[in-house]
């Protein structure tokens, strides 16, 4: 199923180093400097953190984890927080 959105052009203005910037990372990903922008922005205007995520939050601004994380990589981080 092939589902269509509408599109419409817009005009921004941003700074010359932020639009390198996008472009060479745009670049290394291999897609269009449309692509990674639209990407970006819906991930920045659609993520929603899960319940899990949200209550590892709340533990952490409350002060409840105890001991130091260890955040050198996903694995360990996990490991140092009981999980």
């Amino acid at each position: 199923m092939d589902i269509a959105f509408e599109k419409k052009a817009h005009v921004f203005r941003l700074p010359v180093y932020l639009l390198d910037k996008l472009k060479e990372l745009a670049a290394k990903d291999r897609r269009s400097l449309n692509n990674y922008v639209e990407c970006l922005l819906l991930d920045a205007v659609y993520h929603e953190p899960n319940d899990t995520t949200k209550a590892s939050f709340e533990e952490a601004k409350a002060g409840k984890l105890e001991g130091p994380i260890d955040s050198s990589s996903v694995e360990s981080m996990l490991e140092s927080m009981g999980l």
